[in-house]
């Protein structure tokens, strides 16, 4: 639960009294045999998945988001994960993965997390049951180096789909805000970028390589001490993109809850499954200071901000709230 941290650390922890309180607020399906959707709708559900999945509702989620444990040896609270080998680890995969992507609408989407040492077996579980879109990698910068290896600095999302003709892929949504270096201009006016007290700079469209991310650590207060928690920006641009407001966002290993978090923030619904039930209780304590800590760090103002431009992003809404007060 709570141990001593420095006064500047904002780790998301439980004392005790919030730990009791928590739990009150957490779900347990074990018994219940016919799952409905006001049954897991915006609720943490504290069960193993394989105990439930069989028994949920078909064609509820408009998009899921998938964290598994990696094929690594990795320590979850207590439960161990322990690597196999690549066929070992497809058996897992296969032992609820088709299930999952039974319960996405025909339109739905999914997003599959991992890295490089799972990403091939991602890959062959998705195409055995839908239709790959993409391959996104994204830059975690994190931790030290390897002595005799290359730093392990890259991990991949997998994006897949149901039906390629019918499926919700909002793009304008997840625009980015780049610092443009060398500005071109036609006919003497800038082309594509603008030119701001600040600087100049350029909304782009978001490719599949996203270097703009940074991992929770002490100093931000979405952190939690989970071991593989993704970053609130992250999970939000893939919410953005592939889940219409007031959609479903599902999540079978919500960890600590950022995708439930991030869904809340974002005007979704949201369907989260945990297995241990401190993650699950640091999942409604984020949900309940998301209410008063609506933000996500590194997206304002409808667009998506390159790393360490807090300061910038601050000046831009200022001045929008500047502009407003002057009509």
């Amino acid at each position: 639960m709570t141990k001593k941290r420095a006064k500047r650390n904002k780790t998301i922890t439980l004392t005790p009294d919030e730990y009791i309180y928590f739990s009150q607020k957490i779900y347990n399906l074990k018994e219940i045999n016919n799952i409905k959707i006001e049954d897991i709708l915006n609720k943490t559900i504290n069960n193993d998945l394989f105990d439930i999945i069989n028994r949920l509702p078909k064609q509820f989620a408009d998009l899921v988001i998938i964290d598994p444990p990696y094929n690594l040896n990795k320590e979850f609270n207590g439960f161990k994960f322990k690597s196999s080998s690549k066929n070992q680890y497809l058996d897992y995969l296969r032992l609820w993965f088709p299930q999952t992507v039974s319960l996405l609408k025909p339109n739905g989407s999914l997003y599959l997390c991992g890295d490089w040492k799972c990403t091939s077996a991602l890959q062959q579980i998705m195409e055995e049951n839908m239709t790959v879109i993409n391959r996104i990698t994204w830059q975690r910068e994190k931790g030290r180096g390897a002595l005799r290896n290359w730093k392990n600095a890259m991990e991949d999302i997998w994006f897949g789909i149901k039906d390629p003709k019918d499926y919700y892929f909002d793009v304008e949504s997840v625009k980015q805000k780049r610092k443009v270096i060398a500005t071109y201009r036609q006919n003497g006016k800038p082309k594509d970028w603008e030119k701001t007290e600040k600087g100049n700079f350029r909304l782009t469209y978001p490719s599949n390589f996203w270097d703009d991310i940074s991992i929770p650590y002490w100093s931000m207060s979405e952190n939690t001490d989970h071991p593989t928690q993704k970053p609130e920006k992250l999970i939000a641009k893939l919410i953005l993109a592939s889940c219409p407001e007031n959609g479903i966002v599902f999540d079978p290993f919500a960890g600590s809850g950022t995708t439930s978090v991030v869904a809340k923030k974002l005007n979704r619904q949201y369907v989260g499954i945990e297995m241990n039930k401190e993650y699950c209780c640091w999942t409604e304590k984020r949900l309940q200071l998301a209410d008063k800590e609506p933000d996500i760090q590194g997206y304002s103002g409808g667009v998506f901000w390159e790393r360490n431009t807090a300061n910038l992003q601050i000046a831009e809404i200022k001045k929008k709230q500047t502009d407003c007060t002057d009509f």
